[in-house]
Order: C-alpha cells, then sequence, then structure tokens
C-alpha cells in the first residue's frame, strides 16, 4: 500500500510542471503579430521617435513600451477614471495581468480596485495560446529595460 501512495504522489509531482505548462502557453511573436491585426482597429505601436511599427486606430493607447508600464500612464492619451486608478495604485502591465485584463477589462478593473468600475476596452475573445502570443509580439516593443521603475 505505501508503494502504490509512493508511486502515486512521485507521478503527481512529475505531472505537475506539465499541468503548469498547459495552464501558461509559451508566447510566439511571430504569431502575435498575426493576432495582433485583430488590435489594430483601435490601439497602434508608434516608438518613441514617432516612427509608427504598425499604424492602427487611436481609439485605444500606443502599445509601444506596453510591457512593464504603469497602468493609465501614457501621454496625451485619456484614460477612464478607473484605469488611472489602478495605475496609481500599482497595475504594471506584465503578462500576468495583461492576459485576464483583455479577456474582460471591466471586471479585471473592478477586481483590481476592490469596486464595480467601467473600463473604456472592450473584452476580447482570444484563446490561452493568442493571448501569450500577442503579449510576446507587444513585449518586444520597448519593452520592461526602458520602462520606469516603479
Amino acid at each position: 500500500m505505501r508503494l502504490k501512495i509512493a508511486t502515486f504522489v512521485t507521478l503527481a509531482g512529475l505531472a505537475a510542471p506539465a499541468f503548469a505548462q498547459e495552464a501558461a502557453p509559451e508566447g510566439d511573436a511571430a504569431a502575435g503579430e498575426t493576432v495582433f491585426n485583430r488590435c489594430k482597429a483601435c490601439h497602434q505601436i508608434v516608438d518613441d521617435s514617432g516612427e509608427a511599427i504598425v499604424r492602427g486606430g487611436q481609439v485605444g493607447p500606443n502599445l509601444y513600451g506596453l510591457a512593464g508600464r504603469q497602468a493609465g500612464s501614457v501621454e496625451g492619451y485619456s484614460y477612464s477614471d478607473a484605469m488611472v486608478q489602478a495605475g496609481e495604485a500599482g497595475l504594471n502591465w506584465e503578462a500576468e495581468t495583461f492576459k485576464p485584463y483583455v479577456l474582460d477589462p471591466s471586471a479585471y478593473l473592478s477586481e483590481y480596485l476592490g469596486e464595480s468600475v467601467r473600463g473604456k476596452m472592450q473584452a476580447q475573445r482570444l484563446n490561452d495560446q493568442q493571448l501569450a502570443d500577442v503579449w510576446a509580439y507587444l513585449a518586444q516593443f520597448g519593452g520592461e529595460e526602458d520602462a520606469p521603475e516603479s
């Protein structure tokens, strides 16, 4: 009986990394470029010198330098009060915050702030792999090394 329990515990321990990996797929920036086509109706990627990396809409903020950036902090963009509050409360864009936000922005901000709020962005229908891919794509543009210290 002890042997069966020990075997089960060992197998469960070996399987855990596989489950964790399945829960958080690794992103592919090239695939993320294709996913970003859905986003560019509202967002663009323009570097600090003003060069357009991806031309897109201006309904949403510029996504250049998103990785590590404080939420609600792009100069000249009119954010919702909730997004500004979340940024001031410490919300920074990382894979772990970006993914649930994109799936349901108002619910994410409401949970983050502890009160019912409404963000500007509409929820997006992306699967886990698409979220990981678009994050990998966005994170390559002026990412965390350029972000201000929190």
